[in-house]
């Protein structure tokens, strides 16, 4: 269970709590009365037959490669609204079609896409496996134009999600307000969002300038750090920083057997330090307090790769913030944890949106 599941108040000023977590998968047994054709296993290692998988062009040309779900409803009903899911660094939506789906079998009409320069969307480093891109802004005008023509596309209410790094691009996006207005998200919710990144416990600025230095003294798009002897094969021990379910982890190997394209390992010594500039973007005084969107952020503090430090501080910056807290029953991809984890996230995610985006 999250530590934060007697749903008491959190002390601060911001009104961050953590969510009430009883029952778990209480939706899940009226959805299966409701709909039994809906109550079927979920092929981890299929794309499912209501999804359809295209791309989609930014306004430079470049093409990245979503997945759509129409969202699954009983004749005469309205979707629920609309998710799009966008994934961490080297990832790609395979890795996370279980929870998409479920949200489709809820209703929802859901999206995702692989962020420019992995997965299926091209690579930017000249290789086949490094990690790279110029500037985190790329991302954010990305995801601002990928947005603005899916939430004309798509029925409200509109709910905007990622996970570890396509949390923070997410975040960054909002802080620069590239998502307001008419096109501002009415929820966000964040797996394991990297507001900042578990490294050694020095101050930002002296990180950010050793990530400096070691672009001065080599290659720039030379691997940050050492991935496998043979290049993109996951490492050993790999796992444990993960998740605890190693039948959900072996899916991730399995994808990329069956889609080679997908495989990538280590970021670029350049990807490192523009992280740590963007992370001092969110630090910045005043940057999240600016941000009136509702925010749920579910972090864990076992997490080996971002900072949990970092997620608690953001969810009290937040005028609308939230947090949903675990210690170590959970590892990094939470929303790819054994079952009783997932379940309380899935659950937590569920009471949250229908506090805060409510069906229209």
């Amino acid at each position: 269970m999250s530590r934060g599941a007697t749903g008491e108040c959190l002390p601060n000023s911001n009104q961050v709590r953590s969510l009430l977590i009883s029952n778990p998968n209480p939706a899940k047994s009226e959805t299966a009365a409701a709909n039994p054709e809906q109550t079927g296993p979920i092929d981890r290692r299929a794309i499912p037959s209501d999804a359809r998988e295209d791309t989609w062009a930014a306004k430079d040309g470049h093409v990245l490669r979503r997945i759509d779900w129409p969202g699954r409803v009983s004749p005469g009903d309205k979707p629920r609204g609309s998710i799009l899911f966008m994934p961490g660094r080297g990832d790609n939506y395979e890795k996370y079609l279980e929870s998409l789906e479920e949200w489709h079998r809820a209703g929802w009409r859901v999206t995702a896409a692989d962020w420019r320069g992995q997965a299926g969307s091209g690579r930017l480093a000249g290789d086949a496996v490094t990690g790279h891109i110029d500037d985190f802004s790329t991302w954010t005008d990305d995801l601002a134009g990928f947005w603005r023509d899916w939430v004309s596309e798509t029925p409200g209410p509109h709910v905007l999600s990622g996970h570890s790094m396509g949390g923070h691009v997410i975040m960054r996006a909002l802080v620069d307000g590239m998502l307001d207005g008419k096109f501002a998200p009415d929820a966000v919710f964040l797996s394991a969002p990297m507001l900042g990144m578990n490294g050694p416990p020095l101050p930002l600025p002296i990180l950010h300038g050793a990530a400096k230095l070691m672009n001065f003294v080599g290659d720039p798009l030379r691997q940050a750090w050492k991935w496998s002897e043979k290049p993109g094969e996951l490492p050993a021990g790999r796992a444990e920083l993960l998740t605890h379910d190693l039948d959900r982890y072996s899916d991730e190997a399995w994808w990329r057997d069956a889609r080679p394209e997908l495989v990538m390992g280590p970021a670029s010594w350049h990807w490192v330090e523009r992280a740590y500039a963007s992370w001092r973007v969110l630090e910045a005084p005043g940057a999240l307090e600016a941000v009136e969107v509702p925010v749920l952020i579910i972090s864990t503090s076992t997490d080996k790769l971002v900072s949990h430090a970092a997620n608690m501080r953001g969810a009290q910056r937040l005028p609308n913030g939230k947090l949903m807290e675990f210690g170590e029953e959970a590892h990094h991809e939470i929303l790819r944890e054994v079952d009783e984890v997932r379940g309380a996230v899935m659950d937590g995610i569920a009471a949250f949106l229908d506090e805060v985006a409510p069906p229209k």
